[in-house]
């Protein structure tokens, strides 16, 4: 009900927090979520740290770990952040979980999916979000139902959405006091994981538009 009272006028904060809750709440009851305190402290903090220096601190982010090894993260619309187990055990430091963080919480601050909201006449949550995020719905007719639906909104992104996020990812990161340098570093890894095994990495590329001048643009941006 909240998304076809919002669709296709302007999104308020406090529309987008409510939007991104409703899809949280179905998100976590369909995937399964790693319930390690450990993990979920460190991740939350880390994310805590980095949000804190953004213009959008007030909003009450969230950060959760979900339990499959595809290769992804993605954003909800008010500050709920998601990442994968499989990225979180391909990661060599922390700075390349920064990186993650930093450039999720880019699209959030700069406000990519409430933007694409206002533009939509009609759209639905439900399982689009699901496979999107996932990975776990790769056959052609499930893919083509999410894209009439235009359901995977929240997770997919333009290039030029993309080039926003890793600017608003390096601007962060180091107000954190954290090495950038795990922003490319974290690109030049996925690059490679889809040269030798792009099965893994489906889903972050169906949803974040990645070539290799990314690398080298974020390189420029933290020089």
């Amino acid at each position: 009900m909240t998304l076809a009272l919002v669709a296709g006028c302007s999104v308020s904060q406090d529309q987008e927090v409510a939007l991104g809750d409703q899809a949280r709440t179905e998100i976590e009851q369909q995937l399964p979520m790693v319930r390690d305190q450990l993990v979920e402290e460190y991740v939350t903090d880390l994310g805590s740290s980095i949000a804190a220096t953004t213009s959008r601190a007030d909003l009450k982010w969230r950060f959760q770990v979900v339990d499959s090894p595809d290769l992804n993260a993605f954003a909800l619309p008010g500050g709920f952040i998601y990442v994968n187990r499989g990225l979180l055990q391909k990661m060599r430091t922390m700075d390349e979980l920064a990186g993650v963080l930093g450039h999720e919480i880019g699209h959030v601050v700069a406000r990519h999916s409430a933007k694409q909201m206002e533009k939509r006449t009609k759209t639905s949550v439900g399982v689009g979000i699901v496979c999107t995020v996932s990975g776990w719905c790769n056959d052609a007719i499930t893919q083509t139902a999410i894209n009439v639906a235009g359901s995977a909104y929240f997770a997919k992104h333009s290039r030029l959405d993309e080039q926003q996020a890793d600017s608003e990812a390096v601007v962060n990161v180091v107000r954190a006091g954290i090495d950038p340098a795990g922003i490319p570093a974290l690109f030049e890894l996925l690059l490679a994981e889809r040269r030798a095994r792009p099965s893994t990495v489906t889903s972050w590329f169906a949803s974040h538009p990645l070539e290799e001048s990314r690398v080298e643009r974020t390189r420029a941006m933290i020089a």
